[in-house]
């Protein structure tokens, strides 16, 4: 599966959705736990997990009721590759 890099660089504009993937780099958490990270309501950080899903910046797994999220560095490795690659200057 193709990642859309457009989608990935969109979802990392935003400060929040950034700060959600720092928490994801240091461990998988449900939404419960990184809502305690922020001053801002539960729905507002589904939202921004629904974007950072979207843009394959994060895979989530069910474990009962809880859903945790965790950093898709698959999709960083990517996108960052595809990105910059098109900027190599480096001639042979």
């Amino acid at each position: 599966m193709a990642t859309d890099c457009c989608a990935f660089f969109k979802a990392l504009l935003d400060r929040t959705r950034q700060k959600i993937l720092e928490l994801l780099y240091k461990k998988e958490m449900c939404v419960s736990e990184i809502c305690g990270n922020f001053k801002i309501s539960q729905p507002s950080v589904s939202h921004h997990l629904g974007i950072l899903r979207q843009a394959g910046l994060v895979k989530t797994r069910k474990e009962g009721k809880e859903i945790y999220y965790s950093l898709n560095c698959s999709c960083m490795d990517e996108c960052c590759r595809e990105f910059f690659g098109k900027f190599n200057i480096i001639k042979t």
